[in-house]
């Protein structure tokens, strides 16, 4: 071993990788910022482009055998694009300073919609009371209140600055903030939601540098709290023992596991091709909604699954960047908490569809259907874009005159 770490060949590749690591550790950290805002447009109008194309393969059949046009799902998600697409680059625009001061509107807002579910005007969808209906149109407040959220919890804790080294100063007022809407959407029985606020709180507390051992303790009372929403719910218990034990018939909890596994198997290297899927024929439920993703193993194979990996790896480093770079810890919180919950929420439902974790019920970002999560996912990733157009320096006004360094006087 030693004799072959002698070879100059060895060593030059060797140096040569180490070359190539800090180039693009320095062109990720050092490179101009303005970067990240065209990776993050790309990656996204992408993922959201393959998002209205599978959502027609997988809605078609559905649309057809209820009687309603093939196309039904399809107009309606690229609307929701058209108007998400919009927004996003209309909140690139938007000043940093009028997010961090509209954050507690933004949070009010958004709990003033969550309530709205429990009135005259919630619909309850799967057994999710978490929408509400106006002049025919469905919304989901959950959705808006996840990016409220970021907005706020960034807010806050930046505010609090190095306080929040105490437990008690990071939990104050930043729990009573998260408390409300998770309280809210708990109550509506949307557990998968509720994880998702989880991350995206976590998220927010560590990269404010809040003691760890607040985690422990945070993590022990989430599996205390889980374990008691699974056992409170049967549905919930079915979906937990389907995973452990796998044993399903066309009834149990699991059928839809399995035949998301079946489709993505099926798929193979290259997939069957666009749009002939088998499985979507009523095999797959939720086949254009959560288990979307196993519609796109089944007709693009392998290497859709990984272009769509890919693509959230992309829009994850973009946003790593800015982390980095920020140095207002406003801007820094806000964009950690985007980023755990879109890629947070794609290892969920990635993970559920392969079968690492148990049915929970969460969308894919950007590609499954839904208006309410496309348009507040890409609301989210329009105001991370809005943090790139940040200038690396302040300009020095025209008219003033510039700072002089002191000049050493000669003997």
């Amino acid at each position: 071993m030693t004799a072959l770490q002698d070879r100059p060949g060895v060593q030059q590749a060797a140096r040569g990788s180490a070359r190539g690591v800090r180039r693009f550790w320095r062109a990720v950290v050092e490179g101009p910022l303005i970067h990240s805002y065209y990776a993050l447009a790309g990656s996204v109008l992408l993922l959201t482009a393959i998002g209205i194309m599978m959502v027609l393969s997988a809605s078609a059949v559905e649309s057809i055998s209820a009687e309603r046009s093939a196309y039904s799902y399809f107009l309606k998600q690229a609307v929701y694009a058209g108007l998400g697409v919009a927004l996003m680059f209309a909140l690139s625009f938007v000043p940093t300073a009028w997010y961090r001061r509209g954050a507690t509107w933004l949070l009010g807002l958004a709990v003033a919609l969550l309530g709205l579910v429990f009135t005259g005007l919630g619909s309850t969808v799967n057994g999710n009371r978490n929408w509400i209906v106006v002049g025919g149109q469905s919304f989901q407040p959950s959705e808006a209140a996840k990016l409220a959220l970021c907005v706020w919890l960034a807010a806050v804790l930046a505010r609090q600055g190095s306080a929040v080294r105490d437990w008690r100063r990071a939990l104050w007022p930043s729990a009573a903030g998260f408390g409300v809407p998770v309280l809210m959407v708990a109550l509506g029985q949307d557990m998968g939601t509720v994880l998702v606020f989880v991350l995206i709180y976590a998220a927010a507390l560590f990269f404010a540098g809040a003691p760890l051992r607040l985690f422990g303790i945070a993590a022990a009372g989430a599996a205390v709290l889980g374990a008691l929403a699974v056992a409170t719910a049967p549905h919930r218990v079915d979906r937990i023992t389907g995973w452990l034990f796998g044993e399903c018939g066309a009834t149990d909890a699991c059928w839809q596991a399995q035949q998301g596994l079946n489709a993505l198997a099926s798929g193979g290297w290259w997939g069957v091709g666009l749009g002939q899927s088998r499985l979507k024929y009523n095999y797959v439920p939720e086949a254009h909604n959560d288990y979307i993703f196993s519609i796109i193993g089944e007709e693009l194979g392998l290497l859709g699954t990984v272009l769509i990996l890919a693509l959230f790896a992309l829009m994850a480093l973009a946003m790593a960047r800015v982390i980095l770079r920020a140095r207002d810890p406003f801007v820094r919180l806000a964009t950690a908490g985007v980023v755990t919950w879109l890629v947070g929420q794609a290892f969920i439902n990635i993970g559920m569809v392969t079968g690492v974790l148990p049915v929970i019920g969460v969308p894919l970002p950007f590609i499954s259907y839904g208006g309410s999560s496309l348009m507040m996912s890409l609301a989210a990733v329009g105001v991370v874009m809005s943090f790139t157009r940040l200038p690396r320096r302040i300009p020095v006004p025209s008219g003033s005159p510039r700072p002089r360094t002191p000049s050493k006087e000669r003997p």
